[in-house]
């Protein structure tokens, strides 16, 4: 997930934190919202809450002496939200070159997911990623295949054969599988399967297709040694069971929302 600064930003803006929370609140702490005299970035959870975090931010922009600054809120019948806990807000006014300075911190390296086809339904989830915690590698056998803009923070990579780019996925990579080519779906999950008896640090692999797509998948794979615990590693259709539009941004909500739970 990419920090963006609103178009015409000013040189300055705050930080809000949530420093603390109890009980029932719409935010975790260590969630925030960056407050520019022309829009925001991030959110402490929405509501009158947010909108007099925002009120007390900007009045700190506009502040000759202010750079912190801290904030209770009870989210009672005062608030006009009911859920009844505590939220501790921290302000505090940042340059932009402090600003600069904490992008990382603010939007630290997401999971890595390694995509493989550049079809619609890749182009959908790679979308359906970019404002989520995950670091996508997107990966295709043809040239000129990817999409132009890209989705935000997506990497590309062009490999031939494709299932080559499997032995230097980054560690803990979540893996999709989809595409043009039933044979290289193939190829990549055997290389997957064998990267698993060598590393085991693959902690998802996903193959789109039917049901019936993976049991002569399954049948494959048999014949090439690999056993039936090791294939059992292997999810597919991929998706959450009950959703089952097959359009490509249908597919991509389904995906994103199985890998999220994988977190």
């Amino acid at each position: 997930m990419n920090l963006v600064t609103p178009a015409g930003a000013a040189s300055q803006c705050v930080l809000v934190t949530v420093s603390a929370a109890q009980g029932s609140v719409p935010r975790e702490p260590g969630a925030w919202m960056l407050v520019f005299d022309h829009g925001t970035e991030g959110t402490v959870g929405g509501g009158h809450l947010e909108l007099q975090a925002i009120a007390a931010a900007r009045q700190m922009l506009h502040s000759e002496t202010a750079v912190t600054s801290a904030l209770r809120f009870t989210l009672g019948a005062s608030l006009g939200q009911c859920c009844g806990g505590v939220v501790e807000l921290a302000l505090q006014r940042l340059s932009s070159a402090q600003l600069d300075s904490m992008r990382g911190q603010l939007c630290p390296p997401g999971v890595p997911v390694a995509l493989f086809g550049g079809g619609h339904v890749g182009t959908a989830i790679v979308q359906a990623l970019a404002p989520l915690p995950f670091d996508v590698r997107w990966i295709d056998s043809r040239d000129g295949i990817f999409p132009a803009p890209l989705p935000p923070g997506a990497q590309c990579e062009h490999s031939d054969p494709v299932h080559a780019a499997v032995d230097d996925l980054a560690a803990g990579s979540m893996v999709l599988v989809m595409s043009f080519s039933h044979a290289e779906d193939l190829d990549v999950v055997a290389a997957c399967l064998q990267r698993l008896r060598k590393r085991d640090d693959l902690p998802f692999i996903g193959l789109i297709g039917s049901k019936t797509k993976w049991a002569t998948f399954r049948h494959r794979l048999e014949a090439r040694g690999f056993t039936h615990n090791e294939l059992a590693r292997i999810t597919s259709p991929i998706g959450i069971d009950g959703i089952r539009g097959k359009q490509p941004a249908v597919i991509a909500a389904s995906v994103a929302a199985q890998l999220l739970l994988r977190l």
